[in-house]
């Protein structure tokens, strides 16, 4: 089998599909798993679009997740490897530094304390959806609802106040844009760094029973803590924002999905892992190889930069039946959408407790609920690195 060669990582959606990746990593998956691709700064590398190649990419560690190794797969983004991954930036470093962080925060994150949670998500969610329904027959689900819910629990969980909301999600909304200037992004950086660090002085003077009040007994230095807290910011605010937003999307646009869900609330588990696998909003990774690898046939070889798509493994065939469909009652167990191996996303648990609660409340409490515009006309975030929708505008009854 002929690696098919690309020059570019396919990036355009089909028209009217806005819930579905591009087709050609379809037809990639289907002949060329793993394929090679050139970079658009002429870097020669890999694209690997099935799921058992992707999965066994995240749990292997000859592959790193360090940016100053990588290249960057989309047009327009900056030109040779990246930068190294700022201070307290989880994503982007390998053990042992990603260890001694994941040791410090695992057991504030486990699927225990975070279902302890669920009460107070319930409360917050109630709260919105109140005003949602003081506010007038129609609004915009993102900056009523999918936004805010998410921030206000990252922000209890953190210490962070949420009256600053306005400030760090313009900086987060920078950082997860693809096509924002370098000088922009570094500003973004600076500017959370900065606020974080405030706060962490903050707290060291009158430590606060909040998760980053706790971290001010450990021997982060106040800029680990920092870099760490504006990391665990806007990871626990983007990409929950987005799921909330855009499952609530593809939900109103498959009727028979929304109606199961808001006859049997039971079904909240699986629609949530559904959605995650269905959407795959974030829904690409990289990583490269430390080594020279052998994996599904081919031979990538040390330095060479390995871009995952997560979209594409997640509506494997091979894995999941029929997988272009949207079925909450599926089991989707073992999708991808939060990752896998040592770097799964570390707040999977608390976006699993807020998609629980948030979308079946969401849809009882508004059994009305549709769009207020035509689903072509629903603004979707194509330049950012976290899929979803700008705007999401909703009549209530």
């Amino acid at each position: 089998m002929t690696a098919l060669p690309l020059t570019a990582l396919p990036t355009a959606r089909p028209d009217g599909c806005p819930f579905d990746p591009p087709r050609e990593l379809a037809a990639l998956r289907a002949g060329h798993p793993v394929s090679r691709m050139t970079y658009p700064d002429g870097h020669e590398g890999w694209l690997v679009t099935g799921y058992g190649p992707v999965r066994a990419v995240l749990a292997d560690p000859r592959f790193s997740s360090r940016y100053e190794l990588m290249h960057f797969p989309i047009p327009g983004g900056p030109e040779g490897t990246l930068p190294p991954a700022p201070v307290g930036d989880m994503t982007g470093i390998d053990a042992p530094e990603h260890t001694r962080y994941r040791r410090l925060l695992a057991g504030r994150f486990t699927a225990r304390r975070m279902r302890l949670l669920t009460e107070r998500v319930e409360e917050i969610t109630a709260e919105h959806l109140e005003a949602m329904a003081h506010g007038g027959t129609e609004t915009d689900l993102v900056t009523a609802f999918a936004q805010p819910v998410p921030a206000l629990v990252i922000c209890e969980l953190l210490g962070v106040p949420f009256a600053d909301r306005e400030t760090f999600q313009r900086h987060v909304h920078t950082l997860m844009s693809l096509d924002v200037s370098p000088e922009d992004r570094v500003a973004a950086v600076t500017g959370m760094h900065r606020y974080m660090l405030d706060l962490v002085c903050t707290k060291r003077a009158a430590p606060t029973d909040d998760l980053l009040g706790d971290l001010t007994a450990s021997d982060l230095t106040d800029e680990e803590l920092a870099g760490l807290g504006g990391f665990l910011l806007g990871a626990g605010l983007d990409t929950t924002a987005n799921m909330l937003a855009h499952g609530t999307f593809a939900l109103l646009t498959h009727p028979e999905q929304l109606a199961a869900l808001r006859a049997d609330p039971d079904l909240a588990e699986s629609a949530a892992e559904e959605l995650m696998r269905y959407l795959s909003v974030a829904h690409t990774m990289v990583r490269v190889a430390l080594e020279d690898v052998e994996l599904d046939g081919r031979t990538i070889k040390a330095g060479e930069t390995v871009t995952l798509s997560v979209e594409a493994a997640n509506r494997d065939p091979e894995r999941f039946a029929d997988p272009d469909t949207l079925d909450i009652r599926r089991k989707a167990t073992g999708q991808l959408g939060f990752g896998h191996g040592i770097h799964q996303c570390l707040g999977a648990q608390l976006a699993r407790v807020e998609m629980c609660v948030a979308l079946p409340a969401l849809v009882r409490r508004f059994p009305a609920l549709r769009l207020a515009v035509p689903a072509a006309e629903v603004p979707l975030r194509t330049g950012m690195n976290v899929y979803g929708v700008h705007r999401l505008p909703v009549a209530l009854a």
